[in-house]
Formats: structure tokens, sequence, C-alpha cells
């Protein structure tokens, strides 16, 4: 599917003052997208604002140097960006994602607009652009820029590149097609630095996060005859290792390293009534199904889940579901 650009184009061209934000607990296609977007607008003379439910997550911090995606109700207040002319939520379409922002958006009295890949959506009032297949919301922001006529400087190229290569796993997932790897070759052209970024995102962990990783390859436990790995952490795991809950991103991927695994999941208590469930899918399963039956969404290959309930609760009935769906 492509998208057809002009509607969005014309919208831009119409407006000067844009508001972006996207879910909590970013990842870097999130905040990449973002980051990407506020320079493209920018570029064209407009002003964009980023603010987001909650910060940017410190692993990849080097993402946001300058510190622009600011965090409401702490940074920046919503009566200041009810007075911007559109908003723009970039990598999801769902209400439960955006946390304290989604009143934000509920109020918000201009122009709505979603760009995302995500298959799973919610009605946000907004216009959608949206490509189900790509593999990540940062190629679809530089085909905007594209669209526009802005030229893709370093400072555009960086973080959209990071946006990519973190959604494909290091351009390993199937997502991956020809349209990544000429997307990728443009933002090289422009600027980005495939080694640095990569060093920036996996050979600067802290030793609390390798600390829990441990935790984590400990835990895992194998059912369905191999077929489905899973795996926890509880919150006196955080507390023992002194690391925190973004520090479990990218360890699910760990599973598919074993022969013969199929899906994946990755339990994280939060709270003792609120667990986060990530599924990963390395064969036709689609485990957004699953996730859908829990109020969750995502891609077929990649869902996840906020479920309301304990640990235990979460790993009965999510591992039950998958199994009854394996038959």
């Amino acid at each position: 599917m492509t998208i057809d650009w002009q509607p969005l184009c014309d919208l831009i061209r119409q407006h000067e003052t844009f508001l972006l934000t996207s879910h909590c607990r970013a990842d870097c296609d999130a905040v990449g997208s973002e980051l990407g977007l506020a320079q493209i607008l920018q570029a064209l003379g407009k002003r964009a604002v980023i603010v987001n439910g909650d910060p940017v997550p410190e692993h990849i911090g080097f993402i946001n140097p300058d510190e622009q995606v600011r965090v409401i109700n702490q940074t920046v207040e919503p009566k200041e960006l009810s007075k911007l002319d559109v908003l723009i939520v970039v990598d999801t379409s769902a209400w439960v994602q955006l946390g304290p922002m989604a009143d934000v958006v509920k109020a918000f009295p201009g122009e709505r607009v979603v760009i995302d890949h995500h298959v799973s959506q919610d009605d946000l009032g907004a216009i959608e652009f949206k490509e189900e297949t790509a593999e990540a919301t940062g190629r679809l922001v530089l085909e905007l820029g594209e669209a526009l006529g802005v030229e893709i400087t370093p400072e555009i190229a960086m973080p959209l590149f990071a946006a990519i290569a973190t959604d494909t796993g290091w351009f390993r997932f199937s997502s991956v097609t020809e349209k990544t790897f000429l997307a990728l070759s443009r933002l090289v052209a422009a600027g980005a630095d495939p080694p640095a970024i990569f060093s920036a995102l996996y050979e600067r962990h802290t030793l609390p996060r390798l600390y829990l990783r441990a935790r984590i390859l400990k835990n895992i436990v194998s059912g369905a005859d191999g077929r489905l790995l899973s795996t926890h952490v509880t919150k006196q795991d955080f507390l023992e290792t002194g690391a925190n809950a973004t520090d479990t991103e990218d360890a699910i991927n760990a599973l598919h390293t074993v022969a013969g695994s199929e899906i994946a999941v990755l339990f994280v208590e939060l709270e003792p009534s609120e667990t986060k469930v990530s599924l990963r899918s390395r064969t036709d399963f689609d485990v957004q199904q699953i996730a859908a039956q829990f109020g969750g969404g995502g891609h077929k290959k990649a869902a996840g889940v906020t479920f309301s309930g304990s640990l235990e609760e979460a790993r009965e009935a999510v591992l039950d579901a998958i199994c009854v769906a394996l038959g």
C-alpha cells in the first residue's frame, strides 16, 4: 500500500503551528519519528512542539540531546497547547497508549492527524495516514518529508534511521523489504551514521540493565513443545538490580535465538495489578489477535498489551490463550 501524502502536504502548507505526540514508554520509532517530523516542519518555516505523556526513556536519550521532547504536566501545561493549529500523533492510534496526552488530544480544537503503521486503532477523530505493512513509522515520515520537497539533513536523517533500525531489529525482521533499504540509503547519504547509532543503542548499557537481562534469561519457561518461550520480570527484580522498566527493551528477542521457538512472550510487572505483556512471532502465528483479546494491539508478528491484573494472572491468561490458538 502506498500513502497519498498530498492531503497532508496541503494541510501542512495551510497552517503554521503543530503539536506532535506519540505513545508512552516511547521507543526510537516514536521519538525518532517525532524529531524527524519536527525538523521537516521547521525546514518549511513552521513551528513544531513535541509533547509526550512521559519522558524519553534514558536508554534512548541520545536521540534527544537537545531535549526537544517535552512532558505534559511537567515541562508544559495543557493550556499552552490549545492554540496550536494541528495535532499530529505518530506511531500509535490507541487512546490507552497516549497516557495523559489522551486528554489533550480529546480536547484539541484544531485539526488532528495520525501517521502510523500499526494494525490496531481507535477513532482519535483524526485524518489517518497509515500503512500497516510498513516496517516503521520513521519510513513514513521520511516519505512525507520527500513529498513536501524538504531536503533531508543530518538532523532529520539520524532520528529516522534510528527509528527504522530499531523497529526492524536492526533489519532482521520479516517486515524488512526493498523499500527499507532504499530509505536507509537515502538517510545515510543525507548524513545518518549507522555505526554511531548502533553504538549509542547497544554498546552503552548500564550494569543494572545487564543484571536485569540475566534474570530475564534465567526466568525463561518453555511450552508447547518448545514452540512457545516466555519469561517475566517482577518489581522485586527491578528493585534488586537497580534497573528500570525501559531496561527490558529488546530483551524479548533473545528468546527467538532458541532453535524451534516460534512465539516469545515477556511479562513485566509494572504494579501489583498491572502487567505489561510483549509478544513476538516468527511464523504465521498472529500475536496481534492474542493481544486484541486483552485490549491490546500491534502487528501480526509484534504486539503488546497492558494487562489489568497481577503478573501471575497475566501469565495464566495470555499463555492459555496462545496455547488454545496453537491448538
